[in-house]
């Protein structure tokens, strides 16, 4: 016995047609595995760990599916530490302070700052500031990257009113410079992006303003632009406040966001060693990270990782079947690190491959992304008949979703259906079970309530669909992507692990 499974990015469930990228694509595939055995499956909030309605993201979703469980992710644990009064005395953020007051007494929180949820959130920047108040840390400043992905694309200024209005009610702190998270939080090395941002935190290259208050008009200036000098929040070029709020010698530096994939360029260009030409580094820094960004990296952690065991991947090791693991570059952590729950180097038996993603600088540029390349690597490992699993993640429809623009969606939805029906042909001829599911919706909504695109996730159920004979059995629970790694063992035959607290979803 034999499973095939495959995770769509952002591909959830929606009765609304307008602005719907799934239901407006020609996809045959999908709507002819719909009439078999189907469900949908809930994928965000508390069913993956995160608190209750928050849109699912590509991280949570995955390692949920692969643990079998809800870990709590590290928005709440964070959340828990405000909620609690626990963040100040935090040990690690303590000792950071202390550093930076025996030394220069200059400290800088450094991420993106909206209330998206997804990396971080603008809450947990305010009480770290309170913090450093309280702990009387002499300097404190703010280089604040923009979002506009996992927001509104233009809510940008609105976060940081609500910034500049906190640093004046509390009387400390300083916003430093605003930058778009295209430039500073790439993780595909493009590290010319990269350059743009560092360039502005470290050397005070770009937009000059004479005040932070400024800051708010010089953006929404931005937003009304036209032509190619149009910029939304993501693709802001640095703009920087005049004085001293630029990256020096000797700084302490506190990364704010708790997903690690788009922090760790940022973080190694400034801890470590710029992987790009620049006059001159800053030498001396001391860096603290919201969460481990890296297995291996030994910068001190606010919230350290809690390592689940017995994950799909773990057990199927331990039960010596091998398995296969496959995504394009965009999304290879999360069929590997995120899926194995929070582990770098793959299990004994655990075959992985990376299909490169294509070189374009967004991704409506080339909806199809290489689905076709994931499923020609899916389909040929499902032939060799060597693995109990293998399992792929298709990036289209998030990555393709996240630029807002609606028709290359649809493209990138029925890229991501033709992809999925090579595959379903090499599970037929191998007689495998093949399973799709997807991590999150997003795909689905492209027309913001607001007016525009959408570009983040959502919070609509996500399908799960399951070939051959076995019909679901009647369940009551609220199923979830908890659900899957137990339905997958219970297919292949193995008792399912304590720790797993999914139920697995066929009849008997």
């Amino acid at each position: 016995m034999s499973v095939c499974l495959i995770v769509i990015d952002g591909w959830g469930i929606s009765e609304i047609v307008e602005g719907n990228a799934i239901a407006n694509a020609s996809t045959p595939v999908m709507d002819s595995l719909a009439r078999g055995t189907y469900t949908t499956l809930d994928a965000s909030g508390l069913a993956v760990g995160l608190p209750d309605g928050l849109m699912g993201n590509s991280e949570v979703g995955h390692m949920t599916i692969g643990c079998g469980r809800a870990i709590y992710q590290d928005i709440v644990r964070i959340n828990m530490s405000l909620t609690e009064d626990t963040l100040k005395s935090n040990k690690n953020l303590v000792e950071t302070f202390e550093r930076c007051k025996s030394g220069n007494g200059r400290l800088h929180f450094i991420g993106l700052v909206s209330d998206g949820g997804v990396h971080s959130h603008i809450n947990h920047l305010l009480a770290l500031l309170d913090c450093a108040k309280l702990h009387d840390v002499p300097n404190s400043y703010v280089q604040f990257f923009s979002d506009g992905r996992d927001t509104r694309p233009t809510s940008g200024a609105g976060y940081i009113r609500q910034l500049l209005a906190h640093l004046d009610s509390i009387g400390y702190g300083q916003l430093a410079s605003v930058t778009g998270r295209y430039y500073a939080m790439d993780r595909d090395k493009r590290f010319e992006r990269i350059k743009i941002a560092y360039d502005g935190i470290v050397h005070g290259e770009g937009h000059v303003v004479d005040s932070a208050a400024d800051i708010p008009g010089v953006v929404e200036s931005r937003y009304n632009a036209e032509g190619d000098a149009r910029q939304t929040d993501e693709f802001l070029t640095p703009i920087l406040v005049k004085g001293n709020g630029r990256i020096e010698d000797g700084d302490t530096l506190v990364f704010i966001d708790y997903r690690a994939d788009r922090m760790r360029e940022i973080v190694e260009a400034l801890g470590s060693k710029p992987q790009f030409e620049t006059p001159r580094s800053p030498q001396g820094l001391y860096v603290s990270t919201m969460t481990q960004y890296k297995e291996g990296w030994t910068y001190p952690t606010l919230f350290p990782p809690q390592q689940p065991v017995n994950t799909l991947a773990e057990w199927l090791s331990k039960k010596d079947r091998q398995q296969f693991h496959c995504a394009e570059t965009e999304k290879y952590a999360h069929v590997t690190f995120f899926f194995n729950g929070g582990r770098e180097a793959a299990f004994q038996g655990e075959d992985r491959s990376l299909v490169p993603s294509p070189k374009v600088a967004t991704y409506d540029l080339q909806p199809e992304m290489n689905a076709a390349g994931v499923a020609e690597k899916v389909a040929e490992a499902v032939r060799s008949g060597r693995y109990p699993l293998t399992m792929c993640n298709f990036a289209p429809p998030d990555m393709v979703g996240h630029t807002g623009q609606y028709a290359p969606t649809v493209v990138g939805c029925e890229a991501t259906d033709k992809g999925i029906g090579v595959i379903l042909k090499a599970c037929q001829e191998s007689n495998c079970t093949m399973m799709v599911t997807a991590d999150h919706g997003n795909a689905e909504k492209m027309i913001s309530e607001h007016g525009g695109p959408h570009t983040a996730h959502t919070t609509y159920r996500v399908p799960l669909c399951i070939t051959g004979s076995r019909q679901l059995r009647d369940f009551k629970h609220n199923a979830s992507l908890q659900d899957v790694a137990p339905t997958i063992l219970q297919l292949l035959g193995l008792e399912i692990p304590p720790e797993m607290t999914g139920k697995p979803l066929l009849a008997d």
